[in-house]
């Protein structure tokens, strides 16, 4: 009885010796990730993302694929509004694209190398990898870490990502704010690593033609370079000539009568702190042309989301880069100003600056310290936020926040 109890006892101890050698620790998995990702060529993922911002959640299917050492492609759909978003990095540079609309929207950049977003791998793993202080668990399926949100948004501080124990696959990732919100929720519904692509995956023309246009004014699209000073006979907001008759947060445009006099008149200051909008600075003061065609009516887009304090001034028609556009301007703890346009068939000229993720797609910020201007793309309209005052976070908040406004 003794030899089958000490028998017994030895086959416990060694079973367990063998169940502990069989656990990783959260410095051997790193390492493996590290390896997966220096030894990847090729990946692609499918899944869901939800953005918790704004009054209502916004869901999105998404796919991403990528290949080694730089071709990126990530289609971003809203089934609901029947919208897609297409961004693509290739040889050219990058783009978002809008292929039912027809448009091509150019940027210099290097996105997404240190301006990453979470339904990128590489992304998911550099964050686990660079994080000294995270936090390691493990579930029946899963390796479960929990570190820092290491992306260009300031809204977003840390991050939950859950992979597969037997490939490292992400499954699923939870973003929180720092109040522990949950504001991104991504899920992969599959995930392949090295498959491989046709040339054409991440060439600009054929992604165009894959979804047929319905809102262009031509069959093929005109994508226009960031160091373009015209498109379609417009003068770049940059240039001094076209400033002087802007319409900005701080000028006076009650009086539509008075502000047609020859055609332009001088617009004055009204005091508001938002003093000198660079990025409105092109937009001509003289309204739009109350009978312009239908086909140029546009359902105006207002933040949802506004900062505690602050309250819509106004909203006006304008002329901005020889589109017509509107402005809606807010003043209280914050001033600010949104210029939304559509471009048609073309992509709008933009300066070097920084990427910032906003979830349903990516935005530029630029300016400097003394204004700052954050620029971006959704269902076809071009939208420019500008403030004098606003911070970062702010920005990034009230942009995930615009929608079409049902009052209007």
């Amino acid at each position: 009885m003794r030899r089958m109890t000490w028998a017994a006892a030895i086959l416990l101890v060694f079973s367990l010796v063998l169940s502990a050698c069989g656990k990783k620790d959260a410095e051997s998995v790193v390492k493996e990730l590290d390896k997966v990702v220096n030894s990847m060529e090729s990946y692609q993922g499918t899944g869901t993302m939800k953005l918790h911002t704004g009054q209502q959640e916004l869901t999105y299917n998404v796919e991403v694929s990528y290949q080694k050492p730089h071709y990126y492609r990530i289609k971003l759909t809203n089934a609901e509004k029947d919208i897609t978003q297409i961004v693509l990095r290739n040889d050219d540079g990058v783009f978002v694209l809008t292929p039912r609309l027809n448009k091509v929207f150019r940027f210099q950049s290097d996105w997404p190398q240190n301006q990453g977003q979470v339904y990128l791998y590489q992304t998911l793993i550099q964050s686990i990898v660079t994080d000294n202080s995270r936090q390691f668990a493990v579930d029946d399926k899963s390796y479960v870490f929990d570190v820092m949100a290491n992306y260009n948004n300031g809204t977003l501080a840390r991050q939950k990502i859950w992979l597969n124990k037997s490939d490292y696959k992400p499954t699923h990732v939870e973003v929180n704010d720092a109040n522990n919100a949950l504001m991104v929720q991504v899920d992969f519904s599959n995930f392949e690593f090295g498959p491989k692509f046709d040339a054409a995956t991440f060439q600009t023309e054929a992604n165009m033609k894959s979804s047929p246009s319905s809102g262009g004014t031509s069959d093929e699209p005109t994508i226009a370079n960031p160091d373009d000073s015209a498109v379609d006979g417009s003068t770049n907001a940059t240039t001094e000539e076209g400033s002087k008759d802007a319409v900005t947060p701080d000028k006076s445009t009650d009086s539509k009568d008075n502000s047609q006099t020859n055609g332009k008149d001088q617009a004055t200051k009204d005091g508001d702190k938002n003093a000198t909008s660079e990025d409105e600075e092109d937009a001509d003061d003289t309204a739009a042309n109350p009978e312009a065609d239908a086909a140029n009516i546009m359902q105006v887009m207002v933040p949802t989301a506004l900062p505690n304090g602050v309250t819509l001034k106004d909203t006006m028609d304008v002329q901005f880069g020889g589109l017509p556009g509107v402005v809606t301007r807010y003043t209280g703890a914050y001033d600010f100003s949104l210029i939304q346009t559509q471009p048609k068939d073309m992509a709008a000229s933009y300066t070097g600056g920084t990427f910032l993720d906003l979830g349903f797609t990516i935005g530029e910020l630029s300016g400097g310290d003394d204004q700052k201007t954050l620029t971006w793309i959704v269902d076809g309209n071009q939208l420019r936020l500008t403030s004098a005052t606003l911070p970062e976070t702010e920005m990034i908040r009230i942009a995930q926040s615009v929608e079409a406004d049902a009052s209007k």
